[in-house]
């Protein structure tokens, strides 16, 4: 048996980087489930492994070890499955745009509180600033003014032009990074920007729906470092279901709501109705956002509905 790190998973094969430096192909055994997690995928990237090696230069995966962490979304529309993006994490650099395609509030705080209810810590990217009009500018700087009250920092980058990827650099040294947003959002050109030797696919954004067009397929990790520093690149994601939160749990992923509902009335307040809610009192008086609150709700209704809508 050998110990390794699953570093690529391209659906049928994992590639995993063994102690000793070898790189192996692995699949899994047949009879592989992880034991309470419902999930598309059992093993994710960033997965210690321990694996069986045969003759032909391949192995099977017979073991996973205890995962840190690990950020998971709802598989799809309608589904009771769960997706592992990636596991043992030290952080998320989301990277989100204002305009070419527009990141919705809605969507990064779906993101941020499913990074909450797993323990990774996130950063937002906020990429193509050498693209904005003086208006959309102005937008950022609100965003940027909101994320970091809350206690998220916030990067402004041009990874076109290079603007503040050396600052980026820095917050990734000696850390294993999951970098996510929607497609076209410029992941990959930013990751390119970094590491200039991995030279991603990049993908035209699609001028007819102004979205971005899937250039990543599977998810990956490339060292960043001599630190053990690495990069997890994943597809772009059109939408963010999270997953098995219940409604009195939703409030605690959202820092400040958090915060404040400690002085609601009622202890299983869910901020909607009840009297005596410190939290409603709190977005009255602009200590929480408009914008985070309609996210909190957005996120209940999907439950009471039992779906996740796909347009977020």
């Amino acid at each position: 048996m050998k110990k390794g790190l699953v570093i690529k998973n391209t659906g049928s094969w994992y590639l995993v980087k063994t102690d000793d430096g070898e790189m192996v192909e692995c699949k899994i055994k047949g009879n592989f489930r992880l034991k309470g997690i419902r999930s598309t995928n059992p093993i994710a990237v960033g997965d210690r492994v321990q694996i069986a090696p045969n003759t032909e230069g391949t192995a099977f995966i017979a073991e996973i070890e205890d995962r840190k962490n690990y950020i998971i979304r709802r598989a799809s529309n309608l589904s009771k499955q769960s997706h592992i993006i990636a596991a043992n994490l030290d952080q998320c650099m989301l990277v989100v745009t204002v305009n070419y395609p527009e990141t919705s509030t809605i969507f990064i705080d779906r993101f941020l509180a499913s990074a909450e209810a797993y323990q990774v810590p996130v950063c937002l990217v906020f990429n193509k600033v050498d693209r904005y009009t003086e208006e959309e500018l102005h937008y950022l700087e609100g965003l940027i003014h909101l994320y970091t009250c809350i206690g998220y920092p916030c990067f402004r980058i041009s990874a076109l032009e290079g603007t503040g990827v050396a600052e980026l650099k820095e917050a990734l040294k000696g850390k294993v990074t999951l970098f996510s947003g929607h497609s076209g959002v410029g992941k990959s050109t930013l990751i390119n920007a970094i590491l200039p030797e991995q030279q991603l696919k990049t993908g035209e954004i699609s001028a007819y729906h102004n979205k971005g067009m899937h250039t990543t397929t599977f998810s990956e990790m490339f060292p960043v470092d001599e630190e053990n520093g690495y990069i997890i690149d994943t597809p772009g994601i059109k939408g963010f279901g999270t997953f098995d939160m219940k409604d009195e749990e939703v409030g605690h992923y959202f820092k400040e709501i958090f915060k404040f509902s400690a002085d609601c009335k009622y202890n299983n307040c869910t901020h909607r109705h009840e009297p005596g809610c410190a939290v409603r009192e709190a977005v009255e008086n602009h200590y929480i956002s408009e914008s985070r609150y309609t996210s909190y709700l957005n996120i209940l209704e999907d439950k009471e509905e039992g779906k996740y809508r796909a347009a977020y």
